[in-house]
């Protein structure tokens, strides 16, 4: 079975889609796909589906959206190679004790091929092959073609799980323009971070690369405006100063030449609370 989340959900067994149209099968094939091999408790799928407050009908109704499911594998298991094993659609989709579980087979997701190729490039990072790890992040990244599970309605847990996963989207983002900015690509990074700056308007590390790129591009002033609405931004939606980092990034650049501006904070200086 192969599965693609980062993006619109597509589970696919045999090359044929198993991707209910409806909304709520949609949503419990997501929430076992983003934990294909693991068994998903059914309180997680009928909190899920109904929230705090879920009908009295809530297991029947669920075992209903399981049908469904089991109903669109067996069509696609009929195209399984001649002479495997004989299989039906719950060696698929299999009932264990208090919960469901999605049984890949080894097939392709595109969830732990990022995190494997990301994890590449952050071992990469620390073992200073900046080349390498842009280029492992990047491949990463490449792997997603939208928001998480763009096209299905969230409840508590897929919320929950869309919020993660684009968290670890935005890291491995973060470390990929680290090490450009590390092999001198500051101009050509100037595009992208003008786009990503104005929609994670307090996210400073975003905000630090980009002051020094624009410094490093002789861009001095825009990179201390930069600043300056970072600044406001966080003190009026926060009520949070920036970093220790940040200010003596912002010094460096007031005080320095291209040559002479401090690297990028690297995350862990605390904000500092107005007031």
């Amino acid at each position: 079975m192969d599965i693609a989340v980062l993006g619109a959900l597509d589970v696919r067994e045999n090359g044929v889609s198993v991707t209910p149209t409806a909304p709520k099968p949609r949503q419990v094939l997501a929430l076992l796909a983003l934990h294909a091999d693991q068994v998903v408790p059914v309180a997680a799928l009928i909190e899920e589906l109904w929230g705090e407050r879920p009908p009295r009908s809530a297991r029947t109704t669920l075992q209903t959206y399981v049908l469904q499911l089991r109903e669109l594998i067996s069509a696609a298991v009929e195209h399984d190679p001649q002479g495997a094993p004989a299989r039906t659609a719950k060696d698929v989709l299999v009932t264990s004790p208090g919960g469901y579980l999605l049984h890949t087979s080894g097939g392709a997701s595109d969830v732990r091929e990022f995190e494997r190729l990301a994890g590449t490039g952050y071992r990469a990072m620390d073992a200073g092959d900046f080349a390498g790890a842009a280029r492992q992040l990047r491949d990463a990244l490449s792997l997603w073609t939208g928001s998480a599970l763009a096209d299905v309605q969230t409840g508590a847990q897929l919320e929950m799980e869309t919020r993660r996963l684009e968290e670890t989207r935005l890291c491995a983002l973060d470390q990929r323009i680290e090490a450009d900015l590390r092999l001198g690509r500051h101009r050509e990074l100037l595009g992208e971070l003008t786009v990503l700056v104005s929609r994670h308007r307090t996210h400073e590390n975003l905000h630090g690369q980009f002051m020094l790129a624009l410094h490093r591009s002789g861009r001095r002033s825009e990179a201390l405006d930069v600043y300056a609405r970072l600044r406001t931004a966080l003190v009026r939606e926060l009520g949070l100063e920036p970093s220790a980092g940040l200010r003596r990034m912002q010094r460096s650049i007031l005080m320095a030449g291209p040559e002479q501006a401090s690297a990028v904070p690297a995350g862990g200086d605390r904000l500092t609370r107005v007031g």
